[in-house]
């Protein structure tokens, strides 16, 4: 009798073998609820775009632990980097998923992860070129130029820039106007975050401006012009 049901075990186990197999392999591991947009890996100052990198590591692993080594770059030495995985919900609703340096990925909950077909067009939003310029977290309220006594809005012209880079150097030309000539001067750009929170980033005259933090960079579909110089601010300065 054992022997009988020894032989009926291994013959289920047979029989259910190849569905389990096919459940764990690249094509049964895509049923999650969350469909991947762009991924970013980095510090707030300094950070990539992985989108690809995670592509090729989706389609060799469900789980894995993350770090400077998975995608083969260091954005910002030293610092505590956290990879930031863009998705749409079942619901049509964005969601951020944020892994910090060091811990460990699922792949299970996004859709279509073993296959890889996910990230790029799907979310660039419109801006120019096909660029994932997009993805930033904080939406623009306004933008001014110059010092603290004298100073300018310089929202729209910010917003003209966006529409054709994402990255720029910035100073007097870049705005067509020097309000406080002689003296180093700063761009002022006010943002509120995720958490309603009201921030503002501060570039002195000449820095980079890098605009994949702020959401629909590349659109200009933001800004309403009030002047945000004074008041208390949460600062960042570049």
């Amino acid at each position: 009798m054992l022997r009988i049901r020894i032989t009926i075990l291994s013959m289920l186990a047979l029989l259910f073998l190849p569905g389990t197999l096919a459940a764990q392999g690249p094509g049964g591991r895509d049923s999650g609820a969350y469909i991947i947009l762009n991924a970013q890996y980095g510090s707030e100052r300094h950070y990539v775009d992985v989108t690809q990198q995670l592509k090729e590591l989706a389609r060799h692993d469900l789980v894995f632990r993350m770090g400077n080594s998975t995608f083969g770059v260091d954005p910002d030495p030293g610092v505590l980097k956290t990879l930031r995985i863009y998705t749409r919900g079942p619901g049509g609703r964005e969601r951020m998923f944020e892994y910090r340096e060091g811990s460990t990925i699922d792949g299970s909950q996004f859709r279509g992860w073993g296959h890889g077909d996910w990230g790029g067009e799907q979310f660039n939003g419109g801006g120019p070129g096909g660029r994932e310029n997009d993805a930033g977290v904080y939406v623009i309220l306004s933008a001014q130029y110059g010092t603290r006594h004298r100073h300018v809005d310089v929202t729209r012209q910010l917003r003209e820039l966006a529409r054709h880079d994402l990255v720029f150097r910035m100073g007097n030309s870049t705005f067509g106007v020097d309000p406080a000539p002689g003296v180093v001067k700063s761009l002022r750009i006010y943002a509120r975050g995720p958490d309603g929170r009201e921030r503002m980033f501060e570039y002195r005259e000449g820095s980079t401006v890098d605009g994949s933090q702020f959401r629909g960079w590349g659109r200009g579909e933001w800004g309403n012009g009030h002047d945000h110089w004074s008041g208390r601010w949460e600062v960042e300065v570049r």
